[in-house]
C-alpha cells in the first residue's frame, strides 16, 4: 500500500476533513488508495493559525488514508480559488506548491499505526486492523 509522509500539523489537517489538497514539489502518476503517515516533526511555527481547529496531532504514526483522485499543476488562479475556500488552511505557506494531489474519501484510523516515515511516495506491507 502507498503511503505519504506529511509533517504535522498538516497530517492531521487533511485527516480532520480541513485540507483537501496536499502540495509537492513532484507530481505523481499514482492513483488510488494512500495512507496518511504524520511525520516525527511539527511545524511549530504554523501551530498558532490553526489554534481554534482543536487539532490532536500525532507524530510517527499512520494516521489515516485516502484516495488519491488527481495531481493537479498550480497555477495562479488555482491557489486563489484556494483562498477563498479557506485562507486558513490555504494561506501563505514556506513550502514549493508546484503540484496539488487531490484527496478524497478520508479516513481517520482510530488506531494510529507507529512507524518511521519515508520521504517520497513509499509502501506498507503491513497489516491495516482499524476501526475507521
Amino acid at each position: 500500500m502507498k503511503v505519504l509522509t506529511i509533517k504535522e500539523p498538516w497530517a492531521t489537517l487533511i485527516i480532520d476533513g480541513y485540507k483537501k489538497y496536499e502540495f509537492r514539489s513532484w507530481k505523481t502518476s499514482y492513483r488510488g488508495k494512500i495512507l496518511i503517515h504524520a511525520a516525527m516533526s511539527l511545524e511549530k511555527d504554523v501551530m498558532e493559525r490553526f489554534k481554534d481547529y482543536s487539532l490532536n496531532c500525532q507524530k510517527g504514526a499512520i494516521i489515516g488514508e485516502a484516495e488519491l483522485q488527481d495531481c493537479i499543476l498550480v497555477d495562479k488562479e488555482f491557489n486563489e480559488r484556494l483562498r477563498t475556500i479557506d485562507p486558513v488552511v490555504y494561506g501563505k505557506s514556506n513550502h514549493t506548491e508546484t503540484y496539488a494531489w487531490k484527496l478524497e474519501h478520508v479516513k481517520k484510523y482510530k488506531n494510529p499505526i507507529p512507524i518511521k516515515g519515508k520521504l517520497g511516495l513509499w509502501n506498507y506491507d503491513g497489516e491495516i486492523k482499524n476501526d475507521i
